[in-house]
């Protein structure tokens, strides 16, 4: 596989992660605000996934979704951490956690592939401020 397609299958897994994600805890939410929050993040992942699809298509090149040992184990991870609170604050710090994350992985496979295309860069860093944004309206519900 080459390097855009590698990186695009990250960017791709990286949105379906964050998709799969929201979609779970947007349905213990009751806070309303924080549910429109949510739902407004879900939206913008969703987006990423798409765009990432359509450029993989372009190139000839499938998504390759995340194994399912990792959905199951962070479904599972986010059901035991929100059994008994699911409060905005809880929630905002995991998400938190986990923007941080892909920030961090952004950042290393921006480093990993400089010779990906401009499109796919410029992709990249999309995702890279759309999760920064992330963390800083997540952290009004703290």
């Amino acid at each position: 596989m080459d390097h855009n397609a590698e990186f695009l299958n990250y960017i791709y897994q990286n949105s379906e992660m964050g998709v799969k994600t929201l979609t779970q805890l947007i349905k213990v939410v009751d806070d309303p605000s924080f549910k429109r929050q949510l739902s407004s993040q879900l939206e913008e992942y969703e987006v990423f996934k798409d765009e990432a699809t359509n450029q993989l298509h372009k190139i000839d090149q499938v998504e390759k979704g995340i194994p399912k040992t990792a959905v199951v184990s962070t479904y599972l991870n986010i059901a035991m951490k929100t059994l008994t609170n699911h409060t905005p604050e809880h929630i905002s710090e995991m998400l938190i956690q986990g923007s941080t994350m892909g920030i961090i992985d952004v950042s290393k496979n921006l480093k990993k592939y400089p010779e990906a295309s401009e499109e796919i860069r410029a992709l990249a860093n999309k995702l890279l401020k759309t999760e920064q944004s992330n963390i800083d309206q997540l952290k009004t519900f703290l």
